[in-house]
């Protein structure tokens, strides 16, 4: 189920004056990009929340990491919050999907609030996969980022000094676990491949014994979208992006870029950001958007190219993608 968005068109400057013969550029067009399945069922908690219980409903941290899609939800009537206490006694909650510590829920039921969980289900199985560990009396390290959310939220699930943070291969060959520890690992879920794989490598080498997951916690979406960018980076002068600055996966999708070849990769926030100035002398462009950037974001930046150039437009598709996540109970389905 994909949610429909509406925006405005934004009227960018620069395109040709009316009879002047528009350049030729060629668009690739990553696919797939944009929405994956735990972005879309998180959006349409909310959407669903507003419509059964009315305004406002608090959202805890942003529900997904775009400007384009938290504004709309404010015009819907969700209001978006840092910390529980932001929240009335009495007020409905949401929680987002990068998920929560342990701690937030513990909170919101001490409080009587109530909440609704819009955590993506593959981020869920790495909470799973943590306190599997845990019980089993692993210590666990955890590939990911400082501060992002889904972070926060895994290290969240287990006590204190449960999980090792590692963000780098050079963090991994410097790690000291104490003597005789037995070792796990999992990682956030939004993390580039390879950069991921190498750091893996490094725990591997250094811990023969350290056990992984039983599949791979970079999800679906962005292991995809990934891989259709490095089908499309080497044939692009430029490489543009459509995600939000604090979007972890969009940010991956533009290293990934120019890892895989693409002369220059730059990071959108939607068409009213491109600098027209920099295509000069650009024959090729590739296109690609984040999964929790909406798709009409991306034909925003098609439309605008296509007031200034004599657009070719070639999708690159390397999968297709059918997965659909459940809505909670109480939001009426099962």
């Amino acid at each position: 189920m994909m949610t429909i968005m509406s925006a405005k068109r934004t009227k960018t400057a620069g395109a040709p004056a009316v009879g002047v013969k528009k350049p030729a550029l060629t668009l690739l067009l990553a696919a797939p990009r944009g929405f994956c399945a735990g972005v879309d069922r998180a959006i349409r908690i909310v959407e669903l929340a507003i419509e059964r219980y009315g305004r406002p409903i608090y959202v805890r941290h942003e529900i997904v990491h775009n400007r384009a899609v938290v504004e709309r939800l404010e015009r819907l009537g969700a209001v978006f919050i840092e910390e529980l206490d932001e929240a009335p006694d009495g007020g409905r909650v949401i929680f987002s999907a990068h998920g929560v510590p342990k701690s937030v829920p513990l909170e919101a039921r001490r409080r009587e609030l109530l909440y609704l969980d819009a955590t993506c289900p593959l981020v869920s199985k790495v909470h799973v996969e943590a306190e599997r560990h845990h019980r089993a009396g692993r210590l666990i390290v955890l590939v990911g980022h400082a501060g992002h959310p889904e972070v926060i939220g895994t290290i969240g699930q287990l006590p204190e000094g449960s999980i090792i943070l590692v963000e780098t291969a050079a963090d991994a060959e410097r790690m000291i676990a104490p003597p005789a520890s037995a070792l796990a690992y999992i990682t956030q879920t939004t993390l580039s491949v390879d950069d991921t794989a190498d750091i893996v490598a490094v725990l591997k080498r250094r811990f023969p014994n350290i056990a992984g997951p039983r599949k791979d916690d970079i999800c679906y979406a962005t292991t995809n979208r990934q891989e259709a960018i490095k089908t499309i980076a080497p044939r692009a002068d430029l490489v543009l992006v459509v995600g939000s600055a604090n979007s972890s996966n969009s940010q991956r999708l533009v290293e990934v870029a120019r890892k895989a070849g693409a002369k220059r990769a730059r990071l959108i926030e939607n068409a009213a950001a491109i600098d027209w100035s920099a295509l000069e002398g650009t024959h090729t462009v590739g296109l690609s958007a984040g999964a929790s950037a909406p798709e009409v974001l991306v034909d925003e930046v098609v439309a605008a190219f296509k007031e200034r150039y004599d657009l070719k437009v070639e999708e690159a598709i390397v999968k297709r993608e059918d997965v659909e996540f459940r809505l909670p109970r109480a939001l009426g389905a099962g």
